[in-house]
């Protein structure tokens, strides 16, 4: 007969009590037990109701029979059919499906201040990217002549009062849009010496002018350039 030393039944003991431990703890398997986390099936396999997800992108529905066609409602709500500056804006949006009449107008207001206070500047870099080449050489000659003279503009932009589309149209793959624009400035220009010479300083006047914005709808710059400005008095 043999016997089991004390150091056995210690360590005998001691592997039944961590077992039932070990039970009490983790408990039995009931077939209910969540499955491991797979991070390559996961997305595939988890909640397969489409209405049970956290997360659904949804794709744009096709219009139905008898549903109205919204493709023109933006533009219908700046310019109603059957107008001339309405059938306009559609061409515009036909050749450029990203086109809407209102960021564009708040676009060419931004445009607007910009090279208003660029011109006042003589800021001739800015100028050129939001010109074209015969307004940009306008616009150079007249500063190139002013500081031939020594003559600084003192400017400062209130804000715009009003800005509304008039007229649009494509010209072969060109879209042209004319704004008029209503703002606010305080201009004054000054002689060598200091004095002024147009404008005051201290007064703030209406400015009333029309400008066109144009982009070539074939190509991939979104930009829109000034190619023509009128004073309207």
């Amino acid at each position: 007969m043999e016997f089991f030393d004390f150091g056995t039944i210690f360590f005998l003991v001691a592997a039944v009590v961590i077992f039932f431990q070990l039970r009490n703890v983790l408990g039995r398997r009931t077939g209910n037990e969540r499955q491991p986390f797979d991070p390559y099936t996961a997305g595939r396999t988890r909640d397969k109701d489409p209405s049970k997800t956290d997360n659904v992108v949804s794709l744009p529905r096709k219009r139905g029979p008898g549903e109205p066609d919204d493709t023109y409602a933006a533009i219908d709500a700046v310019a109603p059919p059957p107008s001339d500056l309405n059938k306009g804006l559609r061409a515009i949006r036909d050749a450029d499906p990203t086109f809407e009449p209102k960021s564009f107008v708040e676009g060419a207001k931004m445009a607007y201040e910009m090279i208003v206070m660029a011109y006042a500047d003589g800021d001739r870099k800015t100028l050129k990217n939001l010109l074209s080449r015969e307004v940009y050489d306008g616009f150079v000659a007249a500063i190139g002549d002013r500081e031939s003279r020594s003559e600084k503009i003192q400017s400062s932009f209130v804000g715009i009062d009003k800005a509304d589309i008039v007229s649009a149209e494509m010209k072969g793959g060109e879209a042209h849009i004319t704004l008029r624009v209503v703002s606010e400035l305080i201009s004054a220009t000054r002689d060598k010496a200091g004095e002024v010479i147009d404008g005051d300083p201290e007064t703030v006047a209406e400015v009333k002018d029309v400008w066109t914005f144009a982009r070539d709808t074939r190509s991939k710059d979104p930009n829109w350039k000034l190619v023509a400005t009128e004073a309207e008095d």
